[in-house]
């Protein structure tokens, strides 16, 4: 006869559990590359004279657009945007707060406020037809915004590019290196310059414009 004896569900001790509440979500707040730098006080407590003039346009919203556009997909791109894709190499264009940058012969740099981008990545996906690639950069990259009478001489020390006016006109897009990173630069005026940068380097960067600005001055402004 076995020794075993067997207990209804009934018969077994009822375990006591304790859930502890989960824990709230937490409040999610997008910070700049260069947050640490607190350059919104720089900007109001720093000098407010000199050649070169610096701004980061933080928490944009980038988007890679890749695709050899139909004549459908033009239009469409056209309506999504309000502004059609600049095709000419080196080339952008700007509609309000929203532009293109050409950066390959079938790729584009879409830049956007950034409260603004998960729409419009979503309304490409639900409306434009045929082949193509979106991809959301943002969080990988930041804008820094420079100008100024000094700017060309600052940034001649930092890329390979002939700056002169004629060889790069106000509107011109080129990848290049600046100091030993990579960069986006559209030359958006005279004296003033778009730098598409990323932000892993974001800090190397602004440590490097400080120093390639000590002799002429740098004015910091706010955002």
């Amino acid at each position: 006869m076995s020794d075993i004896t067997l207990e209804t569900p009934e018969q077994l001790p009822k375990l006591v559990t304790h859930q502890r509440p989960l824990p709230s979500e937490p409040n999610i707040v997008g910070e700049s590359p260069l947050h640490h730098a607190d350059l919104d006080s720089i900007a109001t407590q720093g000098p407010q004279v000199g050649g070169v003039h610096f701004c980061e346009h933080k928490l944009l919203g980038l988007l890679t657009l890749r695709c050899t556009p139909s004549s459908e997909q033009q239009s469409e791109i056209t309506a999504l945007l309000g502004v059609a894709l600049p095709m000419k190499p080196l080339t952008s264009v700007v509609n309000g707060d929203i532009s293109v940058r050409w950066v390959g012969p079938d790729e584009w740099l879409i830049i956007v406020p950034g409260e603004q981008a998960f729409d419009i990545e979503t309304r490409f996906f639900e409306t434009l037809s045929g082949h193509f690639s979106l991809v959301n950069i943002s969080g990988g990259s930041t804008v820094f915004d420079v100008s100024g009478d000094h700017v060309v001489d600052m940034l001649k020390k930092s890329i390979p590019v002939d700056l002169h006016i004629r060889e790069f006109p106000v509107g011109k897009v080129v990848s290049t290196i600046l100091a030993k990173s990579g960069a986006i630069i559209c030359r958006l005026g005279d004296n003033h310059f778009e730098l598409v940068v990323r932000r892993s380097f974001a800090d190397y960067l602004w440590l490097w414009i400080q120093d390639a600005s000590r002799e002429y001055g740098l004015v910091v402004k706010a955002t």
